[in-house]
Formats: structure tokens, sequence, C-alpha cells
């Protein structure tokens, strides 16, 4: 059972049902303390993330599910590169989103909460938007004007109140920050409870590899939530004593916007100040700023992982070979395979990546 969280930066506590979306000195919030794996609480007759139930700290009950998770993973050969797909896309709103989503709605419902509000360049919408329809939540979004069509279509379908903001993916979040006054923002950038779902992705593969984890896992990266909960599940797989290592965990990015390359290659803890992008076809990783930076550079650090950078001409193909072998997804998906088919440096073994966008979502491809 979840009871509190802390800051990051001073240490001090609040309840798990604050209103507030990180610390009063700033500082992020995490967990106070967070449930131990345990092998023999897996709920196998559960068909969605929620048979790992005992592991996420949410007392809802029944908890707000889609029937997401359990995403297949199928072998997959490009350029006689051979490596392992999990089909994240087929989540109920086509995207990743979903793991972090059903756990923070499920918390949302069991404390009373009527109203969220949040930004997104579109699938982290879309996912709020749809559990909070279907929990009864009302839900206003803040998106970047210049966002996918497609993806605010989707968003408006779910009944959500669509805000579009001029300029930047920031000026979206400095947006839904200051109405957060008077309603709940419900950030997949801040929130901890959002990991808390996403850490199934790697309990997952650890099932479906017959309780072993592969060598290395490839992931289109913004913000980097799902790499960073991803290796928090990892970590409770060896604390457990049921893996001894963790996977080479690799970040992926726009060569137009690549801050953790940028850090990761200056050997820093933080993204550096002076940092801006340009436009990319990957747009679901256009973020200057990732909110928990520092926490998803000492992930690859700690795992012998790296950060690459891929063009926009490298995506479109990669979103084109996928297309071809049956795989249709957005090019912020094809950022990773892009990104493997350029890795110098790919170990020998069991290679995983995540397609983790519909390409429903922004139906073009190059010709």
């Amino acid at each position: 059972m979840m009871e509190a969280y802390r800051c990051i930066r001073c240490g001090e506590r609040y309840p798990a049902s604050t209103h507030l979306w990180r610390c009063r000195c700033s500082g992020l919030f995490e967990l106070d303390e967070r449930l131990p794996f345990d092998p023999h609480a897996i709920q196998y007759e559960l068909k969605s993330l929620w048979r790992y139930r005992a592991m996420i700290p949410v007392v809802a009950e029944p908890p707000v599910s889609l029937g997401e998770g359990l995403a297949p993973l199928i072998p997959l050969a490009i350029q006689d590169v051979e490596f392992l797909c999990k089909l994240e896309f087929l989540a109920p709103t086509g995207s990743f989103k979903d793991r972090g989503t059903t756990v923070l709605v499920s918390a949302l419902r069991s404390w009373g909460i009527g109203e969220v509000v949040e930004d997104s360049s579109g699938n982290a919408g879309a996912s709020l938007a749809a559990y909070c329809a279907y929990a009864g939540i009302r839900c206003r979004l803040y998106v970047p004007k210049h966002a996918s069509g497609a993806k605010l279509a989707q968003i408006k379908a779910y009944g959500a109140e669509l805000i579009p903001v001029e300029g930047p993916r920031e000026n979206s979040a400095r947006a839904a920050q200051e109405v957060s006054k008077t309603s709940y923002y419900a950030s997949h950038a801040y929130h901890p409870l959002i990991l808390e779902g996403l850490k199934t992705f790697a309990y997952e593969l650890w099932e479906q590899l017959d309780r072993q984890c592969p060598d290395a896992i490839l992931f289109p990266t913004g913000h980097g939530t799902l790499l960073l909960g991803a290796y928090r599940g990892f970590v409770d797989l060896q604390r457990a004593g049921l893996i001894d290592e963790i996977p080479r965990l690799i970040a992926v990015q726009s060569r137009n916007c690549a801050p953790l390359y940028a850090a990761f290659e200056r050997g820093m803890d933080e993204v550096p100040s002076d940092m801006q992008s340009s436009d990319t076809i990957a747009e679901g990783i256009r973020i200057v700023r990732p909110t928990r930076a520092r926490a998803i550079l000492e992930a690859i650090r700690q795992t012998r992982g790296e950060v690459l950078t891929v063009s926009d001409d490298a995506i479109l193909q990669a979103q084109k070979m996928l297309a071809h072998r049956g795989l249709y997804t957005e090019p912020t998906s094809a950022v990773a395979v892009a990104g493997l088919l350029q890795w110098t440096r790919r170990p020998k073994g069991t290679i995983v990546i995540p397609l983790t966008g519909s390409g429903l979502k922004t139906p073009t491809l190059p010709p």
C-alpha cells in the first residue's frame, strides 16, 4: 500500500494524494517506499499488467484497466540484424503510455479526484483521456498546436477538452502547470506512479524470455519514462535474486533533439543549459529538457548503456522497413530500430526493441 512521496532534493515527505506535483523546493517526487518483486505473487490468471498487482502500490479495487500489458514479443530481422520486437503499439490506446496511465488513474479514482489537467504531444494525452473517460474523470489536455492531427482527433474522441498551445512543446507544459493550481496535474513526466506502471515492461520481458533477460534494449527516448521504468523493474528482479545482470539500456534520440546524448557525451549528470532543438519527424521524443534526466543518465551508465542519435531520414527508412514486415508504427517507434542498424558496438545475444506507438496515429510513410 502506497502511503507517501518524498522529495529527491530535500527529503520532505508528502501524502500520496497531495495535489502538489513537485516539492515546494521544486524537487521531484519519488515513492517513499517501493514494493519488492515476488514471483509467487504473480496472478497468472489475469491477462493484463495487473497480474503484478502485488508489486503495484495502488489500493483501488478494481483498478481502472482496459486490458493493457502482456504485449507480444516477436522475432524480426532487418539488414541481417536480428532482434525481438515488443509490440507496445497494440495497447488499448495505441501506445506504451497505457502502462503508466492505468496505475495513475486507478489511484486518482481511489482518491476521489474528479478533474485532471495534463500536457502532451499526443500519446500520453490520448492515454489519459481514454482512461479518465472509463473512470468518469473530467480531463483537460494542453497540446502543442503542431501535434499530429490523428492524435488530436483521438483525444477529442474520448471526450477530453483539448486546448492547443502555440510554440514549442515546453509551452504546453507551462500552461498545464499554471492551471494545476486549481486542478490535479496528472503528468506522465512528473508523476511517480507512471513509473510504477512502466516497470511492468521489465517483468513481462522476464516472463516471456523464460525468466531470463535480454542482453540489450533500445528505447526511443524523449522524457525517457519507459527506459527508466524498465530499469526499475529490472532492479526489482535483480534484488529478488531472479537475474544476475540488468540488460544494457540504450537511449536513441533524434539528431535534431538530443539533449541526453549531449549530456552523456560530455560526462554530465544533467542536460546542458544551452540545449535547443529543431523540428524532427519523431515528434513524440522532441523533449529538450527531460524531467528525470539525471535518473535516466544514471540508469544508462549503471547498465553500461549508451545514447545514440539518428537522422530523420534514417527514422523514416526504419519506419518503412518495419511496415514492409507487417509492423506499422509511428516514426517515433522507428527511432530505436534506426539506432540499432547504426549501432557499431551492438553485442551478441538477445536484443529487444519496444515498438512504442501505432502508425495509425501518424498515417504517413516515405515513398
